[in-house]
């Protein structure tokens, strides 16, 4: 019984095979890239972070002079955040509960990046449901783009169909020691507990 023998590919084959391949591993690392954007993960060296000065929910002007001495847990939001927003806030009140009288040592700040909507009394209603450790700023469009920048954090806006709009925005809760300086992104998917004792270490 005669068996036929394999053929090579032919060398038009190989040539889409290996642009199939190039094609995407191309495709993997763009989206790799545009995921790291979104999470404010900065090139190695990079400084994040600077001076700001805001409007705190209770009417105060603020800037990040105000902070010092203190680690300060900082999260970039809107008030009509569906989801993310409020279950973030919820986590970090859940962590300063657990600090106990020591949450006096740490601050936490919520950023509005929708000037637009988010004026100080709109702010001050929505922090009321947290922890009172969490101070709402908000400001301007141009003093909002430039805490977004200088915390190479992404922020669009995103019409919706009925003629609002929503923000896409990154969901990272800063961590910054008692100088002011960018430490890591804030860890809340662990225990409660264990998210305390981390910022024990920076007292």
């Amino acid at each position: 019984m005669r068996q036929d023998t394999p053929r090579s590919p032919s060398p038009r084959t190989v040539a889409l095979l290996v642009g199939f391949f190039l094609v995407a591993i191309a495709a993997g690392i763009g989206a790799g890239v545009w995921l790291n954007s979104r999470e404010a993960s900065a090139p190695a060296g990079a400084a994040v972070g600077g001076p700001f000065r805001l409007t705190a929910h209770d009417g105060r002007t603020v800037t990040e002079a105000d902070f010092m001495g203190m680690p300060v847990l900082l999260f970039f939001g809107f008030t009509h955040c569906p989801d993310i927003c409020p279950t973030t806030l919820a986590d970090v009140s859940e962590v300063l509960e657990r600090l106990g009288p020591d949450a006096e040592k740490v601050q936490a700040l919520f950023v509005s990046i929708d000037p637009e909507r988010d004026t100080p009394q709109v702010l001050a209603s929505y922090i009321g449901a947290f922890h009172p450790r969490i101070l709402g700023l908000s400001g301007d469009e141009a003093t909002t783009a430039e805490i977004v920048r200088a915390y190479r954090v992404y922020a669009k806006k995103v019409p919706l169909k009925d003629g609002g709009y929503t923000m896409d925005h990154t969901a990272v809760v800063y961590l910054l020691d008692k100088e002011g300086r960018f430490v890591a992104p804030f860890d809340l998917r662990r225990p409660a507990e264990a998210a305390a004792a981390e910022l024990r270490r920076y007292f």
